[in-house]
């Protein structure tokens, strides 16, 4: 398994660096290392982490789940683990218009399949929000649209993910990969200006972890 990071905008931008590991960080920065860079960093004041942890012990608090299966959460670790699917694990505190997110995820192995949903438009009460919202796709497996650091059906990657405005880019491991005016495509039939954050529950074959969840509004049109 590994651990990777993911700084995605929607003004939204998503460096993505992958490293080696198991169950911990090697070769990166921990946790520990991790907030208090994001701490020193100019934006700091405005950076929330939306899987919170209040007096040492995580929550669910504020995240809805839509669909079969469910995500596991430690809350020691603040580490979600993914069950079953297809489902939607979603922030419903608030709607994001232009925004940077963090978060690290960890696949199982290579046929992990998974994804972050930007802009979701409204409660989803149906699969079909899947026809109105970009999904960052993870899956080493796949090809093209469909593999890690792509937007799902729409736009294979080099490898980062922004997406400002209209506008996405993808980077990954450092390196800028798509560099896209977002238009329907694929599945996409439309996209929204602003929607929920959600995390991908996909199937019981390789289950996908996600934790340090942190989100950054941006006034419209702008991105660091």
């Amino acid at each position: 398994m590994r651990w990777a990071f993911i700084l995605l905008a929607a003004v939204l931008v998503l460096p993505i660096a992958i490293w080696a590991g198991r169950e911990r960080f090697t070769g990166r920065e921990d946790a520990a290392t991790m907030v208090a860079r994001l701490a020193e960093s100019p934006a700091s004041g405005e950076l929330e982490q939306i899987l919170k942890s209040y007096n040492g012990t995580y929550t669910k608090a504020g995240w809805n789940h839509y669909g079969p299966g469910y995500f596991e959460l430690d809350r020691e670790t603040g580490v979600l683990k993914s069950h079953g699917g297809m489902g939607l694990f979603w922030y419903s505190v608030k709607e994001y218009e232009d925004f940077e997110l963090e978060l690290e995820f960890m696949s199982t192995d290579e046929h992990t399949n998974s994804g972050v949903f930007v802009r979701v438009p409204g409660v989803p009460v149906s699969d079909d929000y899947i026809y109105h919202s970009f999904e960052i796709q993870i899956n080493d497996a796949g090809e093209g649209v469909h593999q890690t650091g792509s937007v799902y059906d729409a736009e294979a990657p080099h490898f980062k993910i922004s997406f400002v405005g209209d506008h996405i880019e993808v980077e990954l491991n450092g390196n800028n990969v798509i560099d896209w005016d977002a238009e329907p495509r694929g599945k996409v039939e439309d996209f929204a200006r602003r929607g929920y954050i959600g995390l991908q529950n996909h199937d019981d074959q390789s289950p996908v972890y996600f934790r340090n969840i942190y989100v950054k509004e941006l006034p419209s049109g702008e991105s660091d």
